[in-house]
């Protein structure tokens, strides 16, 4: 499975596991597929932020291979 941490790895359309800003003490992760993505660098530690088709907004934790 891949990490959500470098930009490469992820393409709209994509499912995905995303941590919520609210819920980055927990940890909990949200399942849903990317509409767009935020982060414009290659790469970030703490995953690369996307908005999700249901408009949740979060850093990516998993990307789920078809």
């Amino acid at each position: 499975m891949l990490t959500g941490t470098e930009r490469k790895n992820i393409s709209i359309g994509a499912a995905v596991s995303i941590v919520l800003k609210q819920h980055q003490r927990t940890g909990q992760l949200t399942e849903g597929v990317v509409q767009a993505i935020l982060t414009k660098s290659p790469q970030h530690p703490h995953g690369i932020k996307v908005r999700l088709e249901s408009g949740q907004i979060g850093r990516v934790k998993e990307i789920h291979e078809e």
